[in-house]
């Protein structure tokens, strides 16, 4: 069950590495990682997990959409200002990351020749499942909601972490976050929570939570290690991989905390895509594909054990 892993040492990241978050630290879904865990990430080098080596599996092939299997593409939409799971290589052009590396494999065993990611901003890619792409494989937090609008297909799960500046010059107090000033993505679950943390702070009376949201995020790393903002909220495995890039100038503050389950978006349109995204996942999991990508990024321990599709409306 063990796979060869071939890595090539590419790029090294800037400073200004996303820290944006997708999973929702409002939702308790079980297991929770830990600090220790979500700091894996050491190398500065970008780490490309070979493909090569996963087989074509026939019987899942065989549930590819004709339309998919004439392109031999599967296209993938992401918001690549988010590393270590989808970002840009240093000609700035090039998307890396696990999520891509996953795409990837996904297409290998579904039989496919290609598989593709382009960019595109967050809120964006649902809508333009079924169309523009195919999945989306952008660090997807799996909601009730998002299971209305999309099928979601379980793969990983993620915790969420406050980083700040080395030092934790601006005393951010996690446990006391009114009046601080605080960086998300926008359209992530993440933004949702901080804008309910702002509204507990004003009806008990404290002041307001200053809520930052960046489209990329490539700018957060820089002005939060400049003092612009107090905190930044974000998946566990970004904040921890940002740290180890910024050469210690931000850190974790607190534990890893909520864990949530994150999937790959299918257009409900396309149940025998979502099929072969299923299948296609739980075959890199049994076999130890999905884990080793995700060790290549520092994140092994963020891989589900079990693709289900649309787990929160179970």
């Amino acid at each position: 069950m063990h796979t060869k892993r071939i890595f090539s040492a590419t790029t090294t990241l800037a400073l200004t590495l996303a820290v944006a978050a997708c999973s929702d630290p409002s939702t308790n879904s079980g297991q929770t990682g830990s600090a220790s865990q979500s700091n894996s990430a050491t190398s500065a080098a970008h780490t490309s997990y070979d493909v090569t080596s996963i087989p074509t599996v026939e019987e899942i092939a065989a549930l590819v959409p004709e339309e998919i299997k004439a392109r031999g593409t599967l296209r993938n939409g992401a918001s690549t200002g988010y590393a270590p799971a989808e970002y840009m290589a240093s000609d700035g052009q090039t998307p890396i990351g696990y999520d891509i590396d996953i795409n990837r494999a996904l297409a290998k065993v579904m039989g496919l020749t290609d598989a593709t990611t382009k960019h595109a901003e967050f809120p964006t890619i649902i809508p333009a499942l079924g169309t523009k792409f195919d999945v989306g494989l952008s660090s997807f937090t799996i909601t009730a909601e998002r299971e209305q609008q999309v099928n979601m297909v379980s793969y990983l799960n993620v915790g969420s972490a406050w980083g700040v500046a080395a030092g934790n010059p601006k005393s951010f107090d996690p446990s006391n976050p009114c009046g601080a000033t605080i960086a998300v993505q926008t359209g992530t679950a993440q933004e949702t929570y901080a804008a309910t943390l702002s509204q507990e702070c004003t009806a008990a009376g404290k002041a307001q939570i200053t809520i930052m949201p960046h489209d990329m995020q490539t700018d957060i790393a820089t002005k939060l290690i400049g003092g612009q903002y107090d905190a930044t909220l974000a998946d566990s495995t970004v904040i921890g991989y940002t740290g180890a890039q910024s050469a210690g100038k931000i850190e974790q503050l607190g534990d890893t905390f909520e864990s949530a389950p994150q999937g790959v978006a299918v257009s409900k349109d396309d149940e025998k895509l979502t099929t072969a995204v299923q299948a296609a996942l739980q075959y890199l999991m049994d076999n130890g594909y999905l884990s080793d990508i995700l060790a290549s990024y520092g994140a092994q321990d963020a891989a589900l054990s079990t693709a289900d599709i649309n787990p929160a409306a179970k």
